[in-house]
């Protein structure tokens, strides 16, 4: 059965992170059982992952080129699989895909978090003199699957049967109402393999092979997230399921104008955003002396404000009924969604802008949006935010939310030149300010990409930054903040080992 995403996309890791996709040279049930184990359990709500069979990894990636499978063992792994995954307590089985890639035969397994979690399964599979072998639990760490131990069990056994809401069957719908011609436009646009069937397949089937229905058997009912992305108005079953831009040129409210999104999660999104682009975000040419090139700044950097408003959807609860809001005003952007972080993350963090989560509010919300390109892998958004800001010399963004984390309020201030024109001595003292803020700025996204990527050589780091190289500005933020204490070398007895790399301390 054809899945519904890019083949291409998923083995090289263009849209499903890495920590999610594990790949198996050969057949070797054992492994692949704990793996399958691990990605049902899904302990931090990532979504499950992928298993390909067929291909070796190399440094993370599918090692080229790949060799694949003998085609006569297709058969004979698939058989086996179905009768090693009988194992599982309770049941679990994953959809299976054959399928050619760069000439090879390969076997790919999508593996969805489970309903029915905790899952466990034979640590070694039994044997004649063994009948019954010892079972256990299996989670992901990164890119590996580990035993859980003692107090990892207890935190599966507490996620029992709380299955995120965009995966929840709703009772109250019926498949019917989701739209096949949706669901073919998906596929479509994502590149699946599963598109040319989706046009002569009745819309149970399909919807069942794209796992968006759920409930008993007896009674099969759409997922909420089938409803959010292929209904024409889900706002219909989730309250203010919808974007609102306001923009106030005017604190008394004159010339206020007001637009609201509605449709599938996917299309209101670039509805918003298209209206952002074209109505909202103004630019500027500024002619620099010397240089044949203008600079071209904006009000407010598409990339930062798309970023923004694709979290926001991205993890916004749809059992809250409010809006996302967009409120421009003449001095800043604000784009809020609720609720607010998870309280993993500490307020210091927070305020450091270092929102880096463990477990995601909406699995499948992220897995149609990632397909469709709509948001970046895991944790990425807030790096993205900063770096686009800095680099159109606007002031470094803000994140606000109240103690009981019941909303997050992303702030973008508006760039200083689309305020006022100010006389050149103001020019020249805003001028230093400017650089003396942009060292802060570089501050911060130096520690929120360490954040999100771990220890990094000063080089690697200012690539991750968005950098051709470690600049002036670059080393001398990262001496401050060496000094600061906030950040360390790996090997601070060696400063010129080629293998010295920065992390947080």
């Amino acid at each position: 059965m054809a899945l519904p995403i890019n083949i291409t996309d998923l083995i090289n890791h263009r849209v499903v992170e890495s920590a999610r996709v594990e790949y198996k040279r050969d057949w070797n049930p054992e492994p692949v059982l704990h793996s399958i184990c691990a990605f049902a359990n899904d302990i931090d709500n990532w979504g499950g992952g992928y298993i390909i069979i067929g291909v070796e990894e190399e440094n993370g990636m599918p090692k080229l080129p790949v060799k694949g499978l003998e085609k006569s063992s297709i058969d004979r792994i698939n058989k086996e699989l179905l009768q090693k995954c009988n194992l599982i307590e309770p049941r679990y089985i994953p959809v299976v895909e054959h399928t050619i890639f760069n000439g090879a035969d390969i076997i790919i397994l999508w593996i969805p978090g489970g309903d029915a979690r905790p899952y466990k399964c034979p640590v070694t599979f039994p044997t004649e003199k063994a009948a019954r072998a010892e079972k256990a639990y299996y989670i992901r760490k990164l890119l590996n699957t580990l035993r859980a131990n003692q107090l990892e069990e207890k935190e599966l056994f507490m996620l029992a049967g709380n299955v995120p809401f965009d995966d929840r069957a709703n009772m109250k719908a019926n498949i019917e109402d989701m739209r096949e011609s949706l669901i073919s436009e998906y596929l479509y646009a994502v590149g699946s393999e599963l598109y040319q069937g989706s046009l002569r397949r009745p819309l149970t089937e399909l919807a069942s092979d794209m796992r968006l229905v759920g409930g008993p058997s007896e009674l099969r009912k759409p997922l909420n997230v089938g409803l959010m992305f292929f209904n024409e108005r889900p706002d219909e079953y989730f309250n203010y399921a919808r974007i609102e831009v306001v923009d106030k040129p005017d604190p008394t409210g004159i010339g206020m104008t007001e637009k609201v999104f509605t449709g599938p999660l996917d299309r209101q999104l670039r509805d918003a955003l298209s209206y952002i682009k074209n109505y909202i975000i103004k630019e500027k040419v500024i002619k620099v002396a010397g240089r044949a090139e203008a600079e071209r700044i904006y009000n407010y950097p598409y990339a930062a404000v798309e970023e923004a408003l694709s979290n926001a959807v991205y993890h916004k609860s749809y059992q809250i009924g409010e809006p996302i809001t967009v409120s421009v005003t003449p001095d800043k952007m604000e784009i809020t969604s609720l609720p607010g972080p998870d309280r993993t993350i500490s307020s210091e963090d927070i305020a450091n802008r270092r929102m880096v989560s463990r477990r995601y509010r909406n699995r499948r919300i992220g897995d149609f949006l990632k397909e469709l390109k709509l948001v970046e892998g895991r944790n990425t958004g807030i790096p993205t935010i900063l770096r686009a800001m800095l680099q159109n010399g606007s002031e470094t963004p803000s994140f606000e939310t109240d103690d009981e984390r019941t909303y997050l309020t992303v702030v973008l201030p508006v760039q200083k030149t689309f305020l006022t024109q100010n006389s050149s001595k103001n020019d020249r003292s805003n001028k230093a300010l400017k650089t003396r803020k942009s060292i802060a700025d570089i501050e911060d996204l130096i520690i929120a990409t360490l954040a999100h990527e771990g220890e990094l050589s000063t080089p690697a780091l200012a690539e991750a930054m968005g950098y051709t190289k470690a600049t002036d500005a670059v080393r001398k933020a990262v001496r401050q903040l060496l000094e600061a204490g906030k950040i360390e070398y790996t090997e601070p007895d060696n400063l010129r080992s080629r293998n010295q790399k920065l992390r947080l301390i």
